[in-house]
């Protein structure tokens, strides 16, 4: 048995990185922990408190203490922002380069002329001056308009009228122009392009596009894919691992936005449902490199929802507590965060916070992985683990867990 296990709780912040005055300065005084435990001070995640997330915290609560087992630290973001995407590509190895934030007004004649050049049919459709791209009469090229504005173009389509490779090439050209983090191609099935151009918004007199819940593209048969800014799969954990004979599986929505050539992935969203299907990955697999994403937890920081976050925390929780016992000798389990999304701040977007680090491995305890400067960390220390070459980025923790000295 060799097998090492990545668990992100999508949003779950321990507070505000030092830098966050200058980058995000609506984020000072962010710390999502803190505000689900000072609204549910009854809180209890024995397991996670086991594993040591009060101790990377800093404080105990009425019923969640430090662990003396635990090997426990917490990590910085390298990414400028706070991004799953981003998030998520640094976690797996990629030094992130900084995108331009844009929105979709300031680059239309270019996005256009390319997709003309590529022989596809391109109108022009909203309100000037404020206008987005109806491509091939199906697909809706525009702001995204759901998460931090300027970061992202999606790409939207029906998915009974065109198939998700087509919609994929108009990404890809979209990326091609595009500087800003991310190029989004997705739909469903059981809807139509006037779905999707009725759920047209404006924000800031700036951007517009299409309000996703509202295109009922999530309803029916959703696929999706995240064309990323400056990130080469080929130097990531995953695609490494693979080329090797490891196995990779993915599972939630880090499925969806990291490549995994040679593995299995699954996308999903229901916390209870993703951390089964980690249990039944861990069963299926003696060998091999198992990420999943808890996404759940970051929509009710969007949702600004204190109440469904502490639920989320308790079935991650009780989960964990089925997912110990299962580790033999050799195995390696990291629990961690992407970046914070605080319900109780004020605002309904991502906020840019350190992450826990919680590493266990059955004979192995009481070590302080210090606060690590990149993300990158887990995924160059997955690579250790297995003997296979490094990623782009990131210093692996292994040496540090494995020594015979605690430095606690």
């Amino acid at each position: 048995m060799k097998r090492f296990i990545v668990i992100v709780i999508d949003g779950f912040g321990i507070g505000a990185m030092e830098d966050t005055a200058s980058i995000r300065p609506m984020d000072v005084s962010a710390n999502t922990f803190k505000s689900i435990l000072s609204k549910y001070p009854d809180l209890k995640l024995p397991n996670l408190s086991y594993l040591g997330l009060m101790n990377a915290y800093g404080k105990e609560s009425k019923y969640n203490y430090f662990s003396s087992v635990a090997n426990f630290g917490k990590s910085k973001l390298f990414h400028y922002g706070a991004d799953t995407f981003l998030g998520h590509q640094e976690i797996m190895g990629t030094k992130v380069s900084r995108p331009i934030d844009m929105c979709i007004n300031e680059s239309i004649d270019q996005i256009e002329e390319e997709l003309v050049k590529h022989g596809h049919e391109v109108k022009r459709i909203g309100l000037k001056p404020l206008q987005y791209l109806l491509v091939d009469k199906l697909i809706s090229v525009a702001d995204n308009i759901d998460s931090d504005l300027g970061q992202a173009i999606n790409c939207i389509a029906p998915l009974d009228f065109i198939s998700f490779e087509k919609l994929l090439e108009v990404g890809k050209i979209v990326r091609s122009v595009v500087k800003c983090n991310r190029v989004i191609t997705f739909g469903g099935t059981n809807n139509t392009i006037d779905d999707i151009l009725n759920a047209e918004e404006t924000k800031e007199n700036r951007y517009i596009g299409n309000v996703a819940v509202k295109t009922k593209s999530y309803l029916h048969n959703y696929q999706v894919l995240h064309l990323g800014y400056g990130v080469d799969s080929s130097v990531q954990a995953p695609t490494l691992l693979g080329k090797n004979g490891i196995p990779t599986v993915l599972l939630g929505k880090v499925a969806d936005i990291v490549v995994n050539p040679y593995g299995k992935s699954i996308s999903c969203v229901d916390s209870t449902e993703v951390l089964d299907l980690t249990i039944q990955a861990i069963q299926d697999y003696p060998l091999g490199f198992i990420c999943t994403n808890v996404q759940e937890t970051d929509l009710a920081g969007h949702s600004m929802n204190t109440q469904w976050y502490k639920e989320l925390l308790e079935i991650v929780d009780r989960k964990l507590g089925e997912i110990i016992p299962l580790l033999e000798e050799q195995d390696v389990l990291v629990v961690m965060a992407d970046h914070g999304n605080d319900p109780e701040i004020g605002h309904n977007r991502h906020t840019r916070e350190y992450t826990p680090l919680l590493v266990y491995t059955p004979n192995t305890q009481g070590k302080y992985l210090n606060i690590r400067d990149t993300m990158a960390d887990v995924g160059a220390s997955a690579c250790d683990y297995f003997d296979v070459e490094k990623p782009q980025f990131g210093k692996s923790f292994l040496k540090d867990l494995l020594s015979k000295s605690s430095n606690k």
